[in-house]
């Protein structure tokens, strides 16, 4: 009975990590749909994220299963609780893929993000595939510090929005008034998309060691 009961909260970890290797592809399609203008990549990261939903309620249906019928304390406890806020976070982080995709959809044929906003835009794309991917393996070998290191690229493209929304309010921006909002909200989507990764991260932190992200860093 307790060998089946620990299988079922290893379940949780691997279902995590598929989630994460399901959020980081739509993410990458979504950029690519959200350059490219490709429409084809747009209508697969909207209708691929059911799967991501999928899992997120096999987690959840999990946990509460678990918390009823076994009354787990201690470690399993804090273990069930953060597969819950970590399934949590990943489930949003595939709405905010499938937010960019569809803003490419509503865009085309043309590409929602002009000429000299792409390479910005593609490189907020690659530090959130990086992140998701550095997610993924935090979760997977509950490695704390590789945990920690995800502050530093949420720095990077918080530094990024900034800089885009510095162009939109450039006066050289020419571009008129609907691409300038799509360009916002797609900059806010990764930037969400970004801090939900670090969220994951933190909690994985709070699993292994008990502690907040903040206490281990500002202790002696």
């Amino acid at each position: 009975m307790r060998d089946a009961y620990h299988e079922e909260l290893d379940s949780l970890s691997d279902k995590l990590v598929e989630m994460t290797r399901l959020v980081r592809s739509a993410m990458a399609r979504a950029v690519t749909a959200l350059l490219d203008a490709d429409l084809r990549l747009s209508e697969e990261v909207i209708s691929g994220d059911e799967l991501v939903n999928k899992i997120y309620s096999e987690i959840e249906e999990t946990v509460f299963d678990l918390m009823a019928r076994q009354q787990p304390v201690a470690g399993d406890l804090r273990t069930l609780i953060t597969a819950l806020r970590m399934s949590g976070d990943l489930e949003r982080m595939g709405d905010l893929a499938v937010h960019i995709a569809r803003t490419a959809r509503r865009r085309h044929p043309e590409s929602a993000v002009p000429p000299e906003l792409q390479a910005t835009v593609l490189e907020m794309g690659q530090i959130a595939e990086r992140m998701i991917a550095k997610t993924g393996s935090v979760i997977a070998s509950q490695d704390v510090e590789m945990g920690l290191e995800l502050d530093a690229d949420d720095d990077q493209m918080d530094r990024l929005h900034r800089r885009l929304f510095d162009m939109l309010l450039s006066p050289k921006w020419r571009h008129g008034v609907e691409p300038a909002i799509d360009i916002t909200l797609a900059g806010r989507y990764f930037e969400r998309f970004a801090d939900h990764a670090v969220h994951v991260a933190e909690n994985v932190v709070y699993l292994v060691t008990g502690q907040r992200p903040e206490e281990i860093i500002d202790s002696p």
